[in-house]
């Protein structure tokens, strides 16, 4: 026993540990290939060519399949351009992998530290990425790629990132002036170099947008609410459970509930019994498809925890909601080192209403306030022009500036 404890290492140490390690065969790689090369040129007398046969102008990483609402509509346009691109995730189940593109190409790079093993020797002009932290932890910059660009995948503050997530990019691609400021704020504190900074916009709300303005308006309906909560000890069904839907029942509206698809693989002790416990009715709906967009175009508000959501909904569909105590410790994260309150937190009070246990009981009176109280609706109008520039036209913005980068590196 006192052998395997000594033998044991903590998840800490060990992903330390493997982060060492693939710096060490990423440094040892490059240097067996210019050994090589020397080599090479010696016994050719100089005349060696270089080969770039595995050299990509552009490549797009990702290490989640939910950020497929920002990269498809982007491998989409690249591939109507004509553009040779190579989208590299590190899920199998990617549904991008399955798609038939002419120009762009799709490839599972194998999941966590393989990922990123392979995307430290990569050769390319131009990465895009939304995952933050590169030469931070495992992802390390590449010798072979000329330029880093990153990508956001929600609205808010680019300070909500971990410490240092996107200090080593080349550029980033931004939604509003205030994410401008805080960088170059974090630039400052920290010496480093100005990046070059581009507002494009957000293309996932952009996407919803477009669909939005397909469905039209919606047909005229009963007062509707959509309580979905995250998943997770803190939330709302977890925190609130009967007492919430009780309280929602109550009201006399009609409630769409939409657990997070986590809860039915990791939470059913939780749900199976609320689910038992509240059958459908014409007033009650239990939602699980996997696209929230029918939810949010038939609901009038939305509960939900703290999360991207939250302004998904209130911003593409400029609607009211309620939320629950957005309990956030900056400690570890980029905005610690700025000393003032987020911009997400600032807005918050501006668009919705927060849940607490105090008010729970009186539910109605919030739902009812913030349909009519015109003060929401000018929140969400003034959040909408902070955090949403280019509406409608992020994604031709993202590839324009993608392929003007590419020729300016050449140039």
């Amino acid at each position: 026993m006192n052998m395997i404890m000594l033998l044991y290492i903590d998840p800490g140490t060990g992903s330390m540990l493997f982060t060492i390690l693939i710096g060490l065969l990423g440094a040892g790689y490059y240097f067996l290939r210019d050994t090589f090369m020397k080599i090479k040129f010696s016994f050719s007398g100089g005349n060696v060519k270089n080969s770039d046969k595995d050299h990509v102008p552009f490549a797009i990483f990702t290490d989640s399949k939910r950020y497929n609402n920002i990269f498809k509509p982007i491998c989409d346009e690249m591939d109507k351009r004509g553009q040779s691109l190579v989208y590299m995730t590190a899920e199998k189940d990617d549904p991008l992998l399955n798609e038939e593109y002419k120009t762009v190409k799709t490839e599972f790079l194998g999941e966590g530290n393989k990922a990123f093993a392979k995307m430290n020797m990569l050769k390319a002009d131009v990465v895009l990425s939304t995952t933050p932290g590169l030469d931070v932890y495992q992802w390390k910059r590449s010798r072979d790629v000329k330029w880093y660009t990153h990508i956001l995948h929600a609205a808010g503050d680019i300070s909500m990132y971990r410490m240092f997530g996107i200090d080593y990019y080349d550029s980033l691609l931004l939604s509003g002036d205030f994410q401008t400021q805080q960088v170059r704020e974090l630039e400052a504190l920290r010496n480093l170099p100005e990046k070059e900074v581009k507002l494009i916009g957000l293309p996932h709300m952009d996407g919803l947008r477009e669909k939005l303005l397909t469905a039209g308006p919606a047909s005229e309906h009963e007062t509707t609410v959509l309580l979905a909560p995250s998943w997770g000890g803190n939330s709302i069904l977890n925190k609130y459970g009967k007492a919430m839907i009780d309280a929602l029942i109550a009201t006399g509206y009609k409630i769409i509930i939409r657990p997070h698809p986590q809860s039915f693989v990791s939470e059913k002790e939780m749900l199976e019994p609320l689910l038992k416990a509240y059958p459908e009715t014409d007033k009650l709906i239990w939602d699980r498809k996997s696209d929230n967009f029918d939810a949010l175009y038939q609901s009038d508000i939305l509960i939900s925890d703290f999360s991207g959501v939250i302004f998904d909904y209130s911003l593409v569909f400029d609607k009211p909601v309620i939320y629950t105590e957005a309990k956030f410790d900056n400690g570890i994260y980029d905005s610690w080192w700025l000393g003032k309150k987020e911009w997400t937190f600032e807005v918050l009070d501006k668009i919705g209403v927060e849940l607490t246990d105090e008010n729970i009981e009186n539910v109605k009176e919030i739902i009812d306030r913030c349909l009519t109280d015109n003060r929401f609706k000018e929140g969400r109008d003034q959040a909408r022009s902070e955090c949403w520039a280019n509406i409608g036209n992020s994604v031709t913005g993202t590839v324009d500036y993608l392929i003007e980068k590419q020729k300016s590196l050449h140039a």
